[in-house]
């Protein structure tokens, strides 16, 4: 046997036990485990949303929920970028506008008397606008002139934040690490963030506009691989910081007066076959409950001790959503293209 062929073969024998590994996962997945602690535990609902070889995906990146409660999924299977479930996890329709292969953020915002999304591209390098049923409405690729990239490529969005009043902004989280601002009219305002400011590689992947009580706002951005999450005035100032050691956090949204937080891993990426979890926040960016994960602990300090997945029953979660009955959707990544997962609040 050649030095080729055995390294093919163990090849093929390495990818048969990741993915014979992620099979035992989704079996497990569809157990009546209870997740979590607290007043926040859930169970998997077994079979949601999984369609036929008809509707493939690849990598799970971006949910959102539209008005009328349809579950939005961003997949990079260029076959159908944007699938659209009903509430009982069941195909309502799907579309691919330009095929997405390196398709990552995704974002639903008010558009006249209905909604749009923002979708990402890591490989486009652009930001797309689209109506829910597939018209193309908007592009942003990297706005000529900054003085910060030497080519366009070297541009790669990861996410979209958006204001109340239209204006938006870009997380440039597998590129340069700027944040780029657009005004409500989709013209580019200015660069934030970036090495100068502060924001380190590997970090700024996802995000929301968090509005407090009095309507001030900030950025709130998910610093994945740096295990913690950034806070950041409209101008990209530094206003605080929240270690979640142990997590790896790549997407955070509202869940009524607390957060959801996907972590893709929790030794990511030290090792990628390592397994992630989902953390529940309260207002003060406190964890008090960890889905598959070890309970959170502080110290005498108020420091979080380092968190761990406990059970296999995710691999990568990549972003998450809660429903108005207070379960929650987990889209996956590098997750052996594995259909999202629904779990019910108990």
């Amino acid at each position: 046997m050649t030095l080729t062929r055995r390294s093919l073969l163990k090849n093929a024998l390495l990818a048969g036990a990741w993915y014979g590994a992620v099979g035992r996962s989704f079996a497990q997945a569809s157990s009546p485990e209870v997740l979590g602690q607290g007043d926040f535990k859930y169970r998997v609902v077994p079979g949601w949303g999984v369609l036929d070889d008809k509707t493939p995906v690849n990598d799970c990146h971006g949910l959102a929920r539209t008005a009328d409660g349809r579950i939005i999924l961003l997949t990079n299977h260029v076959a159908n970028s944007v699938i659209f479930y009903d509430d009982a996890g069941k195909l309502a329709h799907k579309w691919t506008g330009p095929k997405f292969p390196g398709a990552h953020g995704l974002a639903l915002v008010p558009w006249k008397k209905s909604e749009a999304l923002f979708i990402t591209d890591l490989n486009l390098h652009s930001v797309f606008k689209f109506s829910t049923f597939g018209e193309q409405l908007g592009q942003w690729p990297l706005p000529p002139n900054t003085g910060k990239y030497a080519k366009e490529t070297d541009y790669r969005p990861s996410w979209t934040l958006h204001r109340a009043d239209g204006e938006f902004y870009v997380l440039d989280g597998y590129g340069k690490d700027y944040i780029l601002h657009y005004a409500a009219d989709g013209s580019f305002k200015r660069l934030l963030g970036g090495p100068e400011g502060g924001i380190v590689h590997w970090g700024p992947h996802g995000g929301m506009i968090d509005t407090a009580a009095d309507g001030a706002e900030t950025m709130l951005i998910a610093m994945s691989d740096q295990q913690y999450l950034l806070r950041l005035d409209l101008d990209g100032k530094k206003l605080a910081q929240t270690d979640l050691p142990g997590g790896n956090p790549r997407q955070i949204h509202h869940f009524g007066q607390h957060y959801v937080v996907a972590h893709l891993a929790d030794n990511w990426p030290k090792d990628r076959n390592s397994r992630g979890f989902l953390s529940i926040l309260d207002q003060n960016l406190r964890v008090v409950s960890n889905i598959a994960g070890s309970a959170p602990v502080y110290d005498a300090a108020g420091k979080l001790l380092p968190m761990k997945h406990t059970s296999d029953v995710f691999l990568h979660p990549h972003d998450v959503i809660a429903n108005p009955d207070g379960s929650l959707i987990v889209a996956q990544f590098a997750s052996g293209k594995t259909y999202p997962l629904k779990l019910e609040r108990i």
